[in-house]
C-alpha cells in the first residue's frame, strides 16, 4: 500500500529536519519529504511551510524561489496546509520587523514587536524574545484541537506577534499582550509556536494535521 505524501517546503529557512522527524514519528503512513521541487509539493497530500529567523530574509527567499505563488496554488487546491512560526507570520499582510516587510497577505493581520517595557504578573520586566513554554487557549473549534485541552502548553521562540482577529484566530496566548498562537481558515492552519518542540501536545497537533482532510 502506497504512503501519502507530505512535503515540507525547503526555501532555505526553517527547522526542517526536526519537523520531519516529528512527523515520521506520528504518521508512519506518510512519506515525509523536505523538498524545493515544485512538482512534488504540488502533488503532495499535505504541505508544511516552516520558518525561523528574520521575516525579511524569509520573505526574500520565498519570493526569489517562487514559493509565494506555490503557496497560493496549494491553498487554492484545497490541500491541507500548515505554517509554523515565521511560516505563520509570512501569511500575514505585513510585519513591522526590519522596518516593515510585506507578507503573503493570506490573512489581513499585521505582525508587531512585543513591547520592550511590558511587565509580567509579578511586575517584573518581560524578556524579548518570548522563549519557552506558554499556555494556548482555544478560541474556536477546529479538527487540529482534537485530543488537546484548552490551556495546554506549547514551546515558543519569537519577538514578533500577531494580534488576535476573531475571523481567523483558533487559539491565543498571553505574553504581555494577548496574541494569536493558532490561526486558520478553510484548508489552512498555522501556529506561532513550534509543535515539533512541544512534546506530547505538539505531536498530537501534528498527528491531527496528518489526519485532517482540509475541511472544517
Amino acid at each position: 500500500m502506497s504512503k501519502h505524501l507530505l512535503t515540507i517546503i525547503d526555501y532555505g529557512m526553517g527547522n526542517l529536519h526536526s519537523v520531519a522527524k516529528a512527523l515520521e514519528h506520528v504518521a508512519p503512513n506518510f512519506q515525509v519529504e523536505i523538498t524545493a521541487d515544485k512538482a512534488r509539493i504540488a502533488a503532495a497530500d499535505h504541505v508544511i511551510l516552516p520558518g525561523v529567523g528574520a521575516i525579511r530574509d524569509c520573505m526574500a527567499e520565498i519570493r526569489a524561489q517562487g514559493v509565494d505563488t506555490l503557496v497560493h496554488d496549494v491553498l487554492a487546491s484545497g490541500t491541507p496546509f500548515l505554517g509554523i512560526c515565521v511560516g505563520m507570520q509570512a501569511l500575514m499582510h505585513s510585519s513591522d520587523e526590519n522596518g516593515g516587510v510585506a507578507g503573503l497577505n493570506t490573512f489581513p493581520g499585521r505582525v508587531h514587536c512585543f513591547p520592550k517595557d511590558a511587565l509580567d504578573v509579578h511586575d517584573l520586566p518581560m524578556k524579548v524574545p518570548h522563549m519557552g513554554w506558554n499556555n494556548v487557549y482555544q478560541q474556536a473549534e477546529h479538527p487540529l484541537w482534537q485530543g488537546i485541552e484548552s490551556g495546554e502548553r506549547f514551546y515558543f521562540v519569537h519577538s514578533y506577534y500577531v494580534e488576535p482577529q476573531p475571523a481567523y484566530t483558533i487559539g491565543t496566548c498571553h505574553y504581555g499582550p494577548e496574541f494569536a498562537a493558532m490561526v486558520g481558515r478553510d484548508n489552512l492552519f498555522a501556529t506561532q509556536f513550534h509543535p515539533e518542540k512541544s512534546h506530547t501536545a505538539g505531536l498530537q497537533l501534528l498527528k491531527n494535521f496528518t489526519d485532517w482532510n482540509g475541511r472544517l
